[in-house]
This record gives structure tokens, C-alpha cells and sequence, in this order.
């Protein structure tokens, strides 16, 4: 089993311009320690996008919610304490105007619709 070794775009660049310049692809694959197939991936990007296809995804995620930990954040004054409880209740205002509601918490959470329900 390979050691997950992250390597730079510009790293990537360089092994693919040598296996562009005809270096055999077995010969980099060994000596850089990965695998054929990710130096074909990384080609099929450069080839799409440049450098910038180059760019790891890894750790970022796709749809970034500002709004995810807010439960965890420790507020550090009472000006970002009252911020912290304006943003929860803007949160469950947007989510009852959806029309669900959360009941439980942690693993038992679910999400209820609300309509044709009476919330009061």
C-alpha cells in the first residue's frame, strides 16, 4: 500500500511535461512512487484545464456551508455572542420557512416537515 504523498501542481506539471517529452510513464510512476493511472488523471486535467486542473480537491469541500460548526464556535465577547444567537435564529427562521423542523440531536437528529402539521 502507496503512502498518500500529495504533490504540488507545479510537481505535477514537471512530471507531465517529462512524460509528455516521451519519458515512459512506468519510469516516472516508479520514481515518483505513484500510481500510472493518477499521472494519466493528472493528464486528462492538464489537458482540460492547465495548471489550474492541477489544483487538490482534497480537505475542500465542493458546496463550503459558512454556516457549518456554528454550534461549536465559543464566542469570545458578548458583541460575538449576541452575533452567534442572531445567526441560529436566522437559521431556524430560513428552515421553518422551508418547512421542516429538527427534532433530537446529534445521531437521533431528523428532519420533520411541517406541513399540514399545526406548529403552534
Amino acid at each position: 500500500m502507496r503512502k498518500n504523498n500529495m504533490k504540488s501542481p507545479e510537481e505535477k506539471e514537471m512530471i507531465l511535461k517529462r512524460y509528455l517529452n516521451g519519458e515512459s510513464i512506468k519510469k516516472l510512476a516508479s520514481e515518483y512512487d505513484i500510481a500510472m493511472r493518477i499521472i494519466y488523471r493528472w493528464n486528462d486535467k492538464y489537458q482540460k484545464n492547465g495548471l489550474e486542473g492541477l489544483i487538490s480537491n482534497t480537505g475542500r469541500s465542493k458546496y463550503k456551508n459558512p454556516h457549518a460548526g456554528i454550534h461549536l464556535r465559543k464566542p469570545k465577547n458578548k458583541i460575538e455572542e449576541l452575533e452567534l444567537e442572531l445567526m441560529k435564529k436566522e437559521i431556524e427562521i430560513a428552515r421553518l420557512k422551508k418547512g421542516y423542523m429538527v427534532k433530537g440531536v446529534g445521531a437521533e437528529k431528523e428532519f420533520v416537515t411541517t406541513f399540514d402539521k399545526n406548529t403552534k
